[in-house]
């Protein structure tokens, strides 16, 4: 019996090395499955984001309920709180911190900065600090506080205790046309502020008649005669010195602090 043909083996081997192919109902059937696995997420996310949503806005769990306040001293909470006027049961997430923090600064001249933070689930922290006088300055009956940047915050019954008191008499002096009041009154804080300590307790007046004239009246009626702003450091150093040798003197000048003189007794 004759065996296979050339022709038909060939064929026949052809058929063999033919990949089979996926049937089409099977990947259909996957592309569905991913497909429907997609929607299902896509619906969760949703459904999850509008929970949140509505938990934030919607629902009465997280509302502004309190004002909790620290860092204040002359300042009482209440006049914080007021100030403040956070918008009591309103969505925390809706509270507007920036513009607390501005209405505390406009109101209250006496803070210098503030932060504003929600404290969830029903609270808004204020954390307050307030400006520091370095300076007084005599107005009447009554005290202007001066800070250590120059800013004017308040205006005060009584002076609080150990702040000097700010002599400005520079009447129609050249330093006074070119700097301006102002900038006075901020060399006076700045040697104000470089004082130490020691010398800081026992100031009564800083003294300014001129930008290069700044002298202080100190308890015992002594006197420092200080000069300009500049070299504060230095001078404060060398006045140290000098009180230190010589506690009895009535009169330090410093205004050249690598020529310092002492005298009085």
């Amino acid at each position: 019996m004759a065996g296979p043909t050339t022709a038909q083996r060939g064929s026949a081997q052809q058929k063999d090395d033919t990949p089979d192919r996926p049937s089409r109902p099977r990947t259909e059937g996957r592309r569905m499955s991913r497909r429907a696995l997609l929607i299902v997420i896509a619906a969760a996310v949703l459904l999850l984001g509008s929970g949140v949503v509505w938990a934030l806005y919607g629902s009465s769990w997280l509302r502004a309920e309190q004002v909790r306040i620290t860092g204040v001293d002359v300042l009482t909470p209440a006049e914080v709180e007021t100030a403040a006027a956070v918008p009591m049961g309103a969505p925390l997430i809706s509270v507007d911190t920036d513009a607390v923090a501005e209405r505390l600064r406009q109101k209250l001249p006496r803070i210098d900065s503030v932060d504003v933070v929600r404290s969830w689930p029903h609270g808004i922290g204020l954390k307050v600090t307030e400006r520091q006088p370095v300076l007084l300055v005599k107005k009447g009956a009554k005290f202007i506080e001066v800070d250590a940047e120059g800013v004017r915050f308040a205006t005060v019954d009584k002076a609080p205790g150990r702040v000097p008191l700010l002599e400005l008499t520079p009447g129609q002096s050249a330093s006074l046309r070119r700097f301006g009041s102002d900038r006075l009154v901020r060399e006076a804080v700045r040697v104000a502020g470089d004082l130490p300590d020691v010398v800081t307790k026992e100031t009564q007046v800083v003294r300014v008649v001129s930008y290069d004239s700044v002298s202080l009246g100190l308890t015992g009626d002594r006197t420092v005669i200080w000069g300009s702003s500049e070299e504060g450091a230095v001078k404060a150093k060398v006045l140290t010195a000098l009180m230190k040798a010589a506690p009895k003197a009535g009169h330090f000048d410093v205004s050249a602090p690598t020529a310092p003189a002492v005298s009085g007794s």
